[in-house]
C-alpha cells in the first residue's frame, strides 16, 4: 500500500529521529567519560577559584590589620614589633610589603642603624615587583642617608630625573639636587630650582621655607606675588 504525502513525512520524521538518537548513543558512548571529567574538572576548578579568591581576600584583611597595627603604633612614638615588621615585609601583596619595608627602614635609621636602613632601601630600589612610587622614595630615603658619602654630582644623577616642578618628588628630591648644586659652586642651577620649590604649593610647607631661605641668600626672589584682587 502506498503511503500517503502526509504518512510519508511522518515516516521520514521518524526515520530522522532514529538517526539522530543512534548517532547520540554512539557519540555518547564514545566520548561519554571524557565529557562528563571534563565537566567535573571543570566545576572542580571553578570551585577551586572561588575558594581561593575567598581565602585572598581573608589573607589581605589579615595582612592590612596588621600593618594598621605596626603603623599605628611607629607613628605614636613606640616600639612595632620587629617580628611583626619582618613577617609584613615578606607578605605577598607588593603594596603591604614595601610600606613595611619603609617601615623598618625608618626605625632602623631612627635608632641609628644607618647601614641597615640604607641596606633596606637599595633592595627596593632594585626589588621590580614593586610600584615606581615606592623605589622612588626609597631611592630619595637611600640617598639622604647617603648624602654626605657621596660625590654631589651621584647625587644629582640619581634623583635629577624626580627634581621636576609638579613631580610627587619634587620637594624631596629637589632639596637634596640643589644643596648638591651648592656643593659643586654652582648657585646658577641650585638658585632657580630652590626658588621653584619655594613658590610650589604641592611642596611640603617646612621644604618651602627652607627653599626661600636659600633662594634669598642666593639673591633670588623666591616670595609669592599676592594675588590681585578681583574687580567687580
Amino acid at each position: 500500500m502506498a503511503l500517503t504525502p502526509q504518512n510519508s513525512e511522518a515516516f521520514m520524521r521518524e526515520v530522522d529521529d532514529a538517526v539522530r538518537q543512534d548517532q547520540l548513543l554512539t557519540f555518547w558512548e564514545r566520548y561519554g567519560r571524557a565529557v562528563l571529567a571534563a565537566v567535573i574538572l571543570g566545576l572542580a576548578a571553578f570551585g577551586g577559584w572561588l575558594y581561593w579568591q575567598h581565602y585572598s581576600a581573608q589573607q589581605s584583611e589579615a595582612v592590612s590589620e596588621d600593618m594598621a597595627k605596626v603603623a599605628d603604633s611607629a607613628l605614636g612614638g613606640g616600639n612595632p614589633d620587629a617580628k611583626q615588621i619582618d613577617a609584613l615585609t615578606k607578605a605577598s601583596q607588593p603594596g603591604y610589603r614595601a610600606s613595611a619595608q619603609l617601615l623598618k627602614a625608618g626605625v632602623a635609621s631612627r635608632r641609628g642603624d644607618a647601614k641597615g636602613a640604607i641596606a633596606i632601601y637599595a633592595a627596593m630600589v632594585a626589588d621590580t615587583a614593586l610600584d615606581q612610587p615606592y623605589r622612588d622614595l626609597a631611592l630619595i630615603r637611600q640617598t639622604g642617608l647617603e648624602f654626605d658619602s657621596l660625590k654631589p654630582q651621584q647625587v644629582v644623577d640619581r634623583l635629577k630625573s624626580l627634581a621636576i616642578e609638579g613631580g610627587p618628588w619634587f620637594g624631596s628630591a629637589g632639596e637634596l639636587v640643589a644643596i648638591a648644586y651648592m656643593k659643586m659652586r654652582k648657585p646658577d642651577l641650585a638658585g632657580p630650582l630652590f626658588a621653584a620649590m619655594a613658590k610650589d604649593q604641592n611642596v611640603p610647607q617646612s621644604i618651602r621655607s627652607r627653599a626661600r631661605q636659600m633662594a634669598g641668600l642666593l639673591g633670588i626672589d623666591a616670595v609669592e606675588s599676592p594675588a590681585e584682587p578681583v574687580r567687580g
